[in-house]
């Protein structure tokens, strides 16, 4: 299976969203550890696992894994920038460095 199927475009983003979900739960239990954070942390590692599991039986590690931290970053830095945490020169680099590695990757 290509990465670039439908099917697997579609896995690496519930793989995508899982990790972000996650990340998400750790900043909600960042101030206090509650019910909500823990759950959404582990739903979020679920997805995440179950989505990638799947993926990796047809296509091979190195763009699966550049794939959704491609689209991870996108998330986490949006969810970021939404409930207003500035994002600086170099994160926006890093984030910039990370999505070209992608596209190298990818072609």
């Amino acid at each position: 299976m290509s990465v670039f199927q439908p099917a697997t475009l579609a896995l690496i983003l519930l793989a995508a969203l899982g990790y972000s979900g996650a990340t998400i739960g750790m900043k909600m239990g960042s101030s206090a550890v509650t019910v909500l954070a823990i759950v959404v942390v582990a739903a979020g590692f679920v997805l995440a696992a179950v989505s990638e599991v799947i993926i990796l039986r047809s296509a091979d590690l190195g763009i699966v894994y550049i794939s959704i931290i491609g689209v991870e970053t996108l998330i986490v830095l949006t969810y970021a920038w939404s409930i207003g945490e500035g994002l600086n020169l170099r994160q926006l680099g890093g984030a910039g460095l990370v999505l070209a590695g992608l596209a190298v990757v990818s072609h």
